[in-house]
Formats: C-alpha cells, sequence, structure tokens
C-alpha cells in the first residue's frame, strides 16, 4: 500500500476518530439539508408565543425572545458552523500553500519577505485581528470569513515552508531536477503530495478553532448578521439561564459535539500520519 492507503488504515482502526468522522457525515447532512428538517425557517418569529418551555406543541426545544423555534435555529447553526469553518479554512491552506511552498522553494530574498510578513502577522493575536477586522469591514459573511482566515493561515504557512525546505533535499526531487523537471513542476508534483500530510493534521485541528472563532465572536455580537449561531444563541440565552436553561444548554450541546467530533477527528488523522503506529 501507498503511504495515503497506510494512514487511511491506521485511520479506521482509531475507533472513536472513525466514529466521529461519521457523526462530522451526520452533521453535514443536517446543514446541507436544513431548510428541510427544520419546522421553521430561523428568522420566522411569532411574537405571541414567546420564551416558550421545552415540550411546547410545535416547538419541541421551546421559543426565545423573539418566538424563534430553538429546534429550527439549532438545526440551521450547523450550517453556519460547518459553512465557517470550510470556507474560513479553504482561504486559510490556499494561503499557506502559496506563502509556505513558495517561501519554501524559493528561498534568498522572496522567502525572506515572505517569512517577515509571516512573523509580523505571528506576533499579532489572531483573535484580536479577526475582532478588528469585523469591527472595520462589518459582519458580512466574507468579512467574517476573512478574518478567521487571516488569523488561522501564519502557522500552516510556517509549516508548510519548513516540510518543503526538508522535502526539496531528498533524492528523487534531485533525480527530477536530473531528468530536466522546472520548477513549478517540481514543487506542484514532486514536493506538494508529499508535504500535504502535517498540513492535512494541522488543518483538521483548525477546523474546529475556527468554529470556536465565529462562535466567540457571536458572543461579542461580532457574528455574521441575518445567520443563525450557536454563539449567538449561547449569548441570547445567558439572560434567560436560571429560569429557561434549555436556551443555553441545547445550543451549548450542539456546539460540544461538534468541536469534540472534529477534534477527535483531528487525533485520529495525527495518528494516521504517524509512522509509529505502523504495525510490524
Amino acid at each position: 500500500m501507498g503511504p495515503w492507503a497506510r494512514a487511511w488504515a491506521r485511520y479506521r482502526r482509531n475507533r472513536l476518530a472513525f466514529i466521529s468522522l461519521w457523526v462530522v457525515v451526520v452533521i453535514a447532512l443536517v446543514a446541507i439539508f436544513a431548510p428541510v428538517l427544520a419546522p421553521y425557517h430561523h428568522s420566522a418569529t411569532n411574537y405571541g408565543q414567546t420564551l416558550a418551555g421545552i415540550g411546547t406543541p410545535g416547538h419541541p426545544l421551546g421559543t426565545d425572545v423573539l418566538g424563534r423555534d430553538i429546534l429550527s435555529r439549532m438545526i440551521f447553526g450547523f450550517r453556519t458552523a460547518l459553512l465557517v469553518a470550510l470556507v474560513a479554512e479553504v482561504i486559510s491552506v490556499l494561503a499557506a500553500l502559496l506563502i509556505g511552498v513558495t517561501a519554501g522553494y524559493r528561498g534568498g530574498k522572496v522567502e525572506s519577505f515572505l517569512m517577515a510578513i509571516t512573523d509580523v502577522m505571528y506576533a499579532f493575536p489572531g483573535y484580536l485581528f479577526a475582532v478588528l477586522l469585523v469591527t472595520v469591514f462589518g459582519r458580512s459573511f466574507w468579512a467574517v470569513m476573512a478574518a478567521i482566515a487571516v488569523a488561522g493561515w501564519v502557522t500552516q504557512a510556517r509549516l508548510m515552508r519548513a516540510q518543503v525546505m526538508t522535502i526539496k533535499k531528498r533524492e528523487f526531487v534531485e533525480a527530477a531536477k536530473g531528468m530536466g523537471a522546472k520548477g513549478p513542476t517540481i514543487a506542484t508534483r514532486y514536493i506538494l503530495p508529499n508535504a500535504l500530510g502535517p498540513l492535512l493534521v494541522t488543518t483538521s485541528f483548525a477546523v474546529p478553532a475556527a468554529i470556536t472563532t465565529e462562535a466567540g465572536l457571536s458572543l461579542l455580537g461580532l457574528g455574521i448578521a441575518n445567520m443563525p449561531s450557536w454563539g449567538a444563541m449561547i449569548n441570547e440565552g445567558v439572560r434567560y439561564a436560571t429560569s429557561m436553561p434549555h436556551m443555553v444548554l441545547s445550543p451549548a450541546l450542539a456546539f460540544a459535539v461538534t468541536l469534540l467530533a472534529f477534534t477527535w477527528i483531528g487525533d485520529g488523522v495525527r495518528d494516521a500520519f504517524d509512522v509509529t503506529q505502523e504495525e510490524g
């Protein structure tokens, strides 16, 4: 088996990580089919039935202060969480690949310039930078996504640079150069595929970090406008935590399950690419 097939075999042996993968698949299906599964639209209000308790007819998890169905908002919250995680991480990974591979392969002044930018960003608190970006550019979807991505690409870029610098000295890369392969071909065909393993590990941990960042922004009132968020639901429910604890516990439970599932997937991916896990 190739290295990717062996990694998948090691991953499947990790029961907790494998179960978590199926949990994320279910979460993804809920997010995709949220308009079908949710009893109501997430913004539908019923001022005649506000702060309804659990088990209210038509509202199994009750309603919030505006009469919005909590179950529906939780279901749409899965869509927000996954959308945040995927879009922000795609932006972050693309930036990390571009900067890390270019710096690691080219070296010289190009590397010094790119790493200087990376070091400046690394020294700046990522979460504070995200708060500043959202404050300046507003609570639009792309502003929040860019804020989360900018706060998360630095570590991945540094990792990719280190990987590329190591791999470009190996024999198969020298052989490719000897056969006349050009720089872009060597970087994308020979170096990049062999450097993706550690990046995949960091990405699997970065996904729950992105979800947490979005929830934290929502708790501060800086989340995506007009989209349901578990952070915003928790923030709203705290005021009624004593009399109606389900308003906090329901979104908090959904948030915790999603976060743990992605975290355990990250643990499984990390172990899968650890060759010491290979059975003799």
